[in-house]
């Protein structure tokens, strides 16, 4: 009996792996050491990987081959023979050649002289913006694209943990990875197809989803928070890739040359065209670069395929692995276009091999290409907030015709299993875990508790803050939304408060209608440019740390009404009516006003009606959602903020008359591969008289943390102003310099520097309009400091030194400060 069900076992093994080859190992040369970006093919097929840095490889083809073949510049070719299903641990060692002619090997450091391979890529430099798409004035193709979640590293003793107790079903979807050779767990899966439009004559670029379908696991924002960094767009032929909040340099770049090192390995016809085979690997250790080879044509000079895998030494938080492959078709004998893209990263807490972690994986192909079909300027106006309810209701027929790559069979699961899973509560209950760190909401039903980051706080008037709050939520998409917190002091013995109500009344241009109150105790003056966000407070109001007394707080009774609208993509206008009353929350602090021009009378309290407009430009702003709210894909956009405010005397029995003018502008800007500059301007000026409730006041930063566009050697209201010019410059070099030094570049550390200054005065009727006892002081000469630091401590912590660069005599002048911040960033 034994013997039958043995037999049966290996007949259904037989029939499983039949059909598919893998194979790992690992190649060394004749010494016993590691050669590094070794071909490995199969035997007459395409199909094969390059040795990662230590030697090692694994993959894996649908094909059933019998010989492996090992080949690297300098050494004899191998020839391997495989057994059918798993060829595992294998050890191949390669001899140096001895009969090769008129071959320049290349080994450590290749030289940028004399070098074949460069000569290739210069004239790849000189044909890139001739090839593909950009051949054409203008394009039209259809894509599909897939993103997928899979836990990986499952392991026996994974799958027995009592977590999976009870989940023990979702193991009949495990597969092994092509690319590293690891078994992992599909656990999310979203599909859509579009239509993809452009002219390169007008510059002009538009996609259309068609349809989108998702696993049932996307639609909080936690699991968005993950999702939005696999949606990277990039080109190889541009100097820079950008993923994860980094730049890496392509290894198409101009700048290449200065960092990578590259090898003339191969040459051969693939697809009828005769292509050379280059092999590239990083020159330094720590930078954010890739190893790789790929395929060019020796006529068009344009790229047949390529692989790129970023170093493992990287400077890269949370991401063990990238890895990304192009395949490009021939459509006739000069033009290739990109068939296929596949992008994999392994996020995990550790870099070892053994880590567990998570594959986020994206698949794109393209197909039915049409050029030269010109659309008019209105055709490629991008929709505002455009929102298909059908787009994300397909049935399952039109997926089964329009997949351009069938689903195997474990990502087909994929659905039913999470159908399943959601039935499960423990399942439910690490998902929602999840949720609430990505989120910082807790979800109870459809409303959500938080942001629990913010519960706690202490200041010196309110002394321990507790702080509860929530938000109303349906989904992602939701087009109303009411949010609301209380809190308690128990220095001050006080509750505080604040509602807010969002309705998108037209979601196709974003109309917004607003409505809020809010009474609380807040820091003023720690932002330049005001902000009419009812439910919003500074963390300087609240901090849990402070330097200095912190006792200069205003009671803010705050009413807005409001609406926005985006008529054009990243555009925005908003208006906004005010009514606020500020007052002193401390005895120690004074907003006294004189109410006569004898200076007779002395009033504490401002009471303020206003309206607002602003208009806010943000070039390449990518969000997530068609809601209410929004997520932003990433902070690297440019934003312009220009805002007006009238106050109204009279008005609600408002105090006094006054136009106010505000410009705002940030821009981030990669400088040659050295990191990104961080620019921050902002001027205005109020005319007309008003009290220091509303006068414009420099911020300063007293807590122990680093606050954008603050002062970090000021305290609150050292500095006012009526009429003020900021300018800011912070450059992160991402570890470029680092990764130069010896016994440094292992700690990936990260170089912050930057310099801020501002000027600004006080018209001589604001000055005399002051009771409040503080001394009205204007930057006139210019304050200025300066700060450096070290990002990426432990992967969590920055810290800046900051020096006082003016104003050294001022009474009590801080002139050196230590600032922190904390953050999970790639």
């Amino acid at each position: 009996m034994k013997q039958v069900l043995f037999a049966i076992l290996f007949f259904l093994i037989t029939l499983l792996t039949s059909a598919q080859t893998k194979v790992g190992g690992k190649v060394l040369d004749e010494f016993g050491d590691p050669i590094a970006f070794a071909n490995v093919v199969f035997k007459n097929s395409k199909e094969g990987v390059i040795t990662n840095e230590n030697g090692i490889f694994y993959f894996e083809s649908d094909q059933d081959y019998s010989t492996l073949v090992i080949s690297f510049v300098g050494f004899e070719t191998q020839e391997i023979p495989l057994k059918k299903g798993l060829n595992s641990n294998l050890k191949i060692v390669l001899i140096q050649g001895t009969t090769l002619k008129e071959v320049v090997v290349y080994t450590g450091k290749t030289s940028k002289k004399n070098n074949p391979a460069l000569d290739i890529l210069r004239k790849i430099w000189e044909r890139k913006r001739k090839n593909g798409l950009y051949m054409f004035d203008q394009y039209k193709y259809d894509k599909y694209e897939k993103v997928e979640f899979d836990m990986n590293t499952i392991d026996s003793s994974f799958m027995s943990s009592k977590v999976f107790k009870g989940m023990e079903f979702i193991f009949d979807n495990i597969d092994t990875s092509r690319i590293t050779g690891k078994t992992f767990l599909p656990i999310f899966i979203n599909e859509s197809v579009s239509e993809v439009y452009g002219d390169n004559v007008k510059k002009k670029h538009k996609e259309i989803l068609k349809a989108n379908k998702n696993s049932g696991f996307g639609n909080g924002d936690g699991v968005n928070t993950f999702i939005k960094d696999l949606y990277a767009d990039y080109n190889i032929y541009d100097n820079y890739l950008k993923f994860f909040d980094k730049d890496f340099v392509s290894p198409l770049s101009r700048t290449g040359i200065h960092v990578y090192n590259y090898v003339l390995n191969d040459s051969m016809f693939i697809d009828n065209k005769w292509c050379y085979n280059i092999v590239y690997y990083p020159r330094r250790k720590n930078e954010l670069t890739f190893k790789g080879d790929f395929w060019v044509n020796d006529t068009t000079f344009a790229i047949k395929k390529i692989n790129l895998e970023a170093s493992k030494s990287a400077n890269i938080n949370w991401v063990k692995e990238i890895y990304i492959e192009q395949e490009f078709e021939v459509l006739n004998d000069s033009v290739f276009l990109l068939k296929r893209d596949y992008m994999m990263s392994d996020f995990s807490f550790s870099k070892k091999e053994e880590s567990k972690g998570v594959y986020g994986k994206r698949t794109t192909v393209v197909k039915n290409h049409v050029f030269n079909e010109p659309k008019e300027d209105k055709f490629y106006r991008q929709e505002v907030n455009f929102y298909d309810n059908s787009v994300f209701n397909k049935p399952e027929e039109f997926w089964q015709e329009n997949r351009f790559e069938k689903l195997n069979e474990n990502e087909a699961g994929i659905y039913k299993m999470l159908d399943t899973l959601q039935t499960v509560p423990k399942f439910k209950r690490i998902y929602d875990l999840a949720t609430i760190l990505g989120s910082g909401y807790i979800q109870v039903g459809n409303v959500d508790f938080g942001p629990i980051f913010s519960t706690f706080g202490y200041n010196d008037v309110e002394g321990q803050r507790i702080r509860i709050g929530g938000r109303t939520y349906f989904g992602p998409h939701d087009k109303w939304r009411i949010q609301g917190y209380t809190a308690y002091g128990f220095r001050d013995q006080q509750f505080k408060y604040g509602i807010s109500g969002r309705w998108m009344v037209n979601p196709n241009n974003r109309l917004i209608l607003s409505v809020g109150n809010r009474r609380d105790v807040e820091q003023m003056g720690v932002s330049l440019t005001t902000s009419n966000d009812v439910l919003g407070r500074s963390f300087a109001s609240s901090a849990l740390f402070a330097s200095g007394v912190n006792n200069q707080l205003t009671s803010v009774n705050l009413t807005t009404l409001g609406f926005e609208i985006e008529p054009l993509k990243n555009f925005t206008f908003q208006t906004n009516f005010t009514y606020r009353t500020l007052k002193s929350a401390s005895s120690e602090f004074s907003l006294d006003y004189y109410t006569d021009i004898t200076q007779s009378e002395i009033k504490s309290e401002v009471k303020q009606s206003e309206i607002n407009l602003v208009a806010e430009y943000t070039p390449k702003r990518k969000t997530l959602g068609y809601g209410v709210d929004r997520m932003d894909v990433d902070f690297n956009y440019a934003r312009v903020f220009l805002s007006y405010s009238n106050g109204f005397k009279g008005v609600l029995d408002s105090d006094f008359n006054y136009q106010k003018l505000q410009f705002y502008y940030r821009q981030p800007a990669l400088v040659g591969g050295f990191g990104r500059l961080f620019t921050t301007f902002e001027t205005g000026k109020i005319f007309g008289e008003v009290p220091l409730g509303l006068m414009g006041v420099i911020p300063g930063n007293q807590s122990w943390f680093v606050i954008e566009n603050t002062y970090n050697l000021l305290n609150y209201y050292d500095f006012v102003a009526d009429e003020y010019a900021s300018l800011h410059f912070e450059h992160h070099f991402n570890g470029r310099l680092f990764s130069r030094v010896p016994y440094l570049r292992k700690l990936n550390l990260r170089e912050i520097v930057g310099i801020k200054g501002v000027y600004g005065r006080v018209s001589d009727r604001n000055k005399l309009l002051n009771a409040s006892g503080l001394n009205y002081i204007a930057p006139e000469d210019v304050y200025w400091e300066y700060h450096a630091g070290i990002g990426n401590i432990f992967k969590v912590l920055r810290i800046d030194c900051a020096w006082r660069g003016s104003y050294l005599d001022m009474p009590d002048a801080r002139k050196f400060a230590v600032r922190a911040s904390f953050g999970f960033y790639f």
